[in-house]
């Protein structure tokens, strides 16, 4: 039986989760973290998508993402393949490196929104892997708490502090007031 045809709506971001093969790490180290993240910005500049909030787990990823000229499922295709053949090469690996079809749902609303990215960056304290979402180096939580970090060209914060009123910097403070738990 075929699989249903995923909807994609052009400028609505998506809740995307992608797990490794049996749960397998998908990021051994610092360097794997950084690959990925090279293959986003390599990506972005043929393709351009943005992502409001990303978390990488060792196991699995997290990003809410959107894109105006390609479905998500061109996107994760084009991320997915580069980041398997990566990593097979890396650890001189053949087969697969994900476990299935990754994860989507569309975000319809604010709330979702809020909802999506506060799970997003909360996820390394929830697995408790640190006590604070600012300890986690590997997600976007950095970009909203730090005003000195500098988001790489495909983040963009602004889609979650627009739903806030303020100055950029208190806009930050209440959406980091909404993931104190």
């Amino acid at each position: 039986m075929a699989r249903p045809q995923r909807v994609w709506i052009s400028y609505r971001y998506y809740h995307i989760v992608c797990r490794g093969n049996r749960r397998d790490p998908l990021f051994r180290n610092a360097s794997d973290f950084h690959a990925f993240f090279h293959i986003l910005q390599q990506l972005h500049e043929k393709i351009p998508f943005e992502i409001a909030s990303y978390c990488l787990m060792t196991n699995h990823y997290h990003l809410l993402i959107r894109s105006k000229d390609a479905s998500f499922s061109k996107l994760m295709g084009f991320i997915n393949k580069r980041y398997a053949n990566y990593y097979n090469t890396k650890y001189r690996l053949t087969g697969h490196v994900y476990e299935k079809r990754f994860y989507d749902k569309m975000i319809e609303d604010k709330e979702g929104m809020l909802e999506v990215s506060r799970y997003i960056h909360l996820n390394p304290v929830e697995a408790k892997m640190v006590k604070k979402p600012e300890y986690y180096p590997w997600s976007s939580y950095q970009f909203y708490k730090n005003s000195r970090a500098v988001a790489p060209s495909y983040i963009n914060i602004d889609s979650i502090l627009d739903y806030y009123i303020g100055t950029i910097e208190e806009k930050k403070e209440k959406y980091c007031q909404t993931l104190l738990i």
